[in-house]
């Protein structure tokens, strides 16, 4: 199912070009996603390319879903699974860090069933600090009380084993579909805030991260649901 649409809901606007995917409005789809959760623990993916703004929009998402349902939802995110920065540059990977292999797939599909299985007690995330430009382990909890988890990643649809587990542990997984220049800027001026020069910072927009937003798009039609971001 294809959502598209040109008119921003909820007076919502984009100051800084912010991605929005809000038609219908993230009221409707906060209801879809309560009624993943009404039998039990539900998994949601947020699937989408480098830039689509897949934190952003599970913050969004999330929000909503706190003010209608406190204390019911929790955000996680598969970035926390990036190999260690060392270990990437032992493997002189450097250069492709955030490329499908520089991941512990293993671990992040191992952390999905648990959180899926384990509604007993907590389990705790790991998330990606970006000032370190490592993992942090224990950085996020999922309680008992958290029905409804959403994770964010660039390879919940992808087809390569192990990631082809990842499909059937969520409930759902939607999928942003950005609109390729703003989000390839969007990407740059990410870039630029790490520190990168502006050359750089385009290069590897155009580089090794185009090599993955064409992995991930090529996943699409695996989503359950494509929400076209907004002009």
């Amino acid at each position: 199912m294809t959502i598209t649409g040109s008119n921003r809901t909820d007076g919502e606007t984009d100051p800084r070009g912010t991605p929005l995917y809000g038609n219908p409005s993230l009221d409707i789809l906060t209801q879809r996603a309560l009624h993943l959760a009404r039998d039990g623990r539900a998994l949601l993916g947020i699937v989408g390319e480098p830039g689509a703004g897949k934190s952003t929009f599970a913050e969004q998402l999330l929000a909503r879903l706190e003010k209608a349902r406190p204390g019911l939802a929790v955000a996680v995110s598969m970035d926390g699974f990036h190999l260690a920065h060392k270990v990437i540059g032992a493997r002189g990977q450097s250069a492709r860090k955030g490329t499908i292999d520089t991941f512990d797939a293993d671990g992040f599909l191992a952390f999905l069933r648990r959180t899926r299985d384990e509604t007993a007690n907590t389990v705790w995330w790991p998330e990606f600090d970006r000032e370190l430009e490592d993992a942090v382990s224990g950085a996020t909890e999922v309680t008992t009380h958290h029905r409804l988890v959403i994770v964010d990643g660039n390879f919940l649809l992808a087809t390569q084993d192990p990631w082809r587990q990842a499909k059937n542990l969520l409930a759902e997984t939607w999928f942003l579909d950005a609109r390729p220049e703003p989000r390839r800027e969007r990407l740059t001026r990410r870039y630029i805030s790490y520190g990168f020069t502006p050359e750089t910072a385009r290069a590897k927009t155009l580089g090794v991260d185009e090599d993955t937003s064409a992995l991930i798009r090529s996943t699409v039609s695996r989503a359950d649901l494509v929400l076209s971001e907004l002009g």
